[in-house]
């Protein structure tokens, strides 16, 4: 396995001035890939025989090369049942480089004639990077990752429970403490309930898999929105404008209760049949069709209330190489007013093109929105370029831009 190897991001880099100083996420998702390509071996788990055998940590290279992918896979799946942003590319490489970092600190211990791959003696290692990740982006401070991992467990079963008694006396059961230490816990949870998403996560940590596809099926996650972020009392007052039956399909669609504020799991939400069977006389695709309604509705509330920044995009036009889409044309217009503007992507080369700004970039000249619809389209699989999509920006999220760009 000789030649001389780089890591080589050039190919990747977009053509817009207005990003070209931040990383997109098409750069952070093919950071470790290698120019030119590694020697090939019948395994993955070679690579790392070799490095642990050679004491070479080229090889690991070679590995990550071909890992990458799979560990894009799994950083997303496990920010997408956090709640978190999948499309930002400083936190998406934190969190990668986490992992590369936990499975360095493994490879000097890894023995492959115990039988297990690399991949196999790293998973639990590689689950625990994210969440130390995850924790030191929480609202409270953890003593260490196994408090974290213990006020994530009480938050579970408080989800599921009742009671706050039932479920300090279920997790003290189940995990051989006593039921004083299991409130200390909860107590934890409940405090910082307004500011993380406890209640959005999954009882396996270390699973990729959940089953659950949420990634497809609202416009904005409206959870996240509530939870991880934004002026609750906003959220209330725009939900509260709401009709009772649009209240009542994004409770039970989201799995929320604007009252008492529970969050449950995704996977609790109620199906669109069950929602057409509580109002009789709708269809499983009419009861959709008034969830989204409802879902716009509670947008554009929070939009008049300047609490949200919305960016609708519409794709006009695109090319395709067999399935693949090789290029595209979308407009896109900032919250419900104004011109639209057009932005021309290459998907092939990773760049994009603003043909026409929308009419509040062009207002105040600071390619804010445009800057973030590229980011974000870039940064989407090919099944995901969908025709129309809307994309939620908090106002505290883009007040620093637009101030810049008024002065």
């Amino acid at each position: 396995m000789d030649g001389d190897y780089t890591w080589d991001m050039s190919g990747y880099y977009g053509k817009y001035s207005f990003t070209e100083d931040r990383l997109t996420m098409r750069q952070v998702e093919r950071i470790f890939q290698l120019e030119p390509e590694p020697p090939k071996a019948a395994f993955i788990n070679d690579y790392i025989i070799a490095a642990v055998m050679e004491q070479d940590y080229i090889y690991f290279s070679f590995f990550l090369h071909h890992y990458e992918g799979r560990l894009n896979g799994r950083i997303r799946s496990f920010l997408l049942r956090e709640g978190l942003d999948r499309y930002d590319p400083d936190r998406f490489l934190d969190y990668k480089m986490g992992c590369i970092l936990a499975m360095l600190e493994r490879l000097p211990d890894y023995d492959p004639d115990k039988g297990a791959d690399f991949l196999t003696y790293v998973h639990h290692h590689v689950g625990n990077a994210l969440l130390t990740c995850r924790m030191r982006e929480e609202g409270g401070s953890f003593s260490s990752l196994d408090e974290y991992k213990a006020v994530r467990g009480i938050a579970w079963l408080y989800n599921e429970h009742e009671s706050e008694q039932e479920a300090i006396v279920r997790y003290a059961e189940q995990n051989g403490c006593s039921e004083t230490i299991a409130a200390e816990y909860l107590a934890v949870a409940r405090k910082n309930r307004n500011q993380v998403p406890f209640y959005m996560t999954v009882q396996d940590e270390d699973s990729e898999e959940t089953g659950e596809d949420v990634t497809r099926d609202d416009s904005w996650n409206y959870t996240d929105i509530l939870w991880n972020g934004m002026q609750a009392k906003a959220v209330q007052a725009a939900f509260d404008k709401l009709s009772y039956r649009e209240q009542i399909y994004l409770e039970k669609r989201n799995a929320i209760c604007m009252t008492c504020g529970r969050v449950s799991p995704l996977s609790m939400r109620t199906t669109f049949d069950d929602l057409a069977t509580m109002f009789e006389g709708s269809s499983a695709s009419g009861a959709e069709r008034a969830y989204r309604r409802a879902l716009d509705k509670l947008t554009k509330n929070l939009v008049e209330a300047s609490a949200l920044h919305v960016v609708e995009l519409k794709r006009k036009s695109q090319r395709k190489k067999g399935k693949k889409i090789t290029a595209a044309v979308y407009e896109y217009q900032v919250d419900y007013d104004g011109e639209w503007g057009v932005i021309s992507f290459d998907f092939v080369k990773g760049t994009a093109e603003i043909v026409k700004l929308a009419e509040p970039d062009s207002v105040k000249n600071d390619f804010f929105f445009a800057n973030r619809v590229v980011s974000h389209i870039l940064s989407l699989p090919d099944d995901d370029l969908l025709k129309k999509l809307v994309l939620p920006l908090e106002q505290e999220w883009t007040s620093t831009a637009v101030e810049q760009s008024t002065e």
